[in-house]
């Protein structure tokens, strides 16, 4: 079995989805420690821009016909698809940018669909834990309620598109410590810090849990 493992932060060490996601890890690592994890990290080594839209116009080009650049762009797409469809379980940390998903996780996304097939689930059935951080506040009542494009388009995708078994971990505030205009939230971040990180542990153990079920079934 393969876990699939997705960071899309740009903040490296710093990274708060990247944290929580490493807390989802913790179980799996810790009860299944032979189980392969297969990473790709968007934010630090993105997928090439230009990729989709070549792999998009080489799907109508004879095969024999393809540039060299068109057969490498729709070999990325079909790689991209099959992690995700190879995979028995996957973990994805992806944070909110500019109220909406990156243009790496949308590169990978894109990708991923030209490569496995408009509508295919790849991901039919399969655990996935989505981890969602986003800077600022974004809850009912707030300046910024309904700003969140990333988190509703990521929950189509991979729960209605891909048929993933989907489980949501998501912290906000992230930002207070670091923008001066969001001090008056401290306590309030801390709270917020602190149930996801539990939220981000209880969807390890289940995951886990859910692995070790499957192996045993397999065995």
């Amino acid at each position: 079995m393969t876990v699939l493992r997705i960071d899309g932060s740009i903040q490296g060490v710093r990274s708060s989805s990247s944290a929580l996601a490493d807390l989802v890890m913790e179980p799996i690592a810790a009860r299944l420690p032979d189980e392969p994890v297969l990473r790709r990290h968007l934010g630090r080594h993105p997928l090439p821009a230009d990729a989709w839209a070549i792999a998009v116009g080489a799907a109508y080009v004879p095969e024999d016909q393809r540039t060299a650049e068109q057969r490498d762009a729709l070999s990325l797409a079909q790689a991209v698809a099959a992690e995700l469809r190879d995979a028995d379980a996957a973990v994805l940390a992806l944070p909110l940018y500019n109220w909406g998903v990156s243009q790496h996780v949308k590169a990978w996304i894109d990708l991923a669909i030209i490569g496995g097939g408009a509508g295919v689930p790849l991901l039919e059935g399969k655990p996935v834990v989505l981890v969602v951080t986003r800077g600022g506040g974004y809850g009912p009542g707030t300046p910024k309620e309904g700003w969140d494009y990333a988190t509703p388009y990521l929950r189509r995708i991979l729960a209605e598109v891909w048929g993933a078994d989907l489980t949501v971990v998501e912290r906000e505030l992230t930002l207070v410590g670091v923008n001066p205009a969001m001090d008056a939230l401290t306590d309030l971040a801390a709270v917020v810090k602190t149930v996801a990180e539990d939220e981000a542990k209880a969807a390890g153990r289940a995951l886990a849990d859910r692995l070790e079920a499957n192996a045993s079934a397999a065995a």
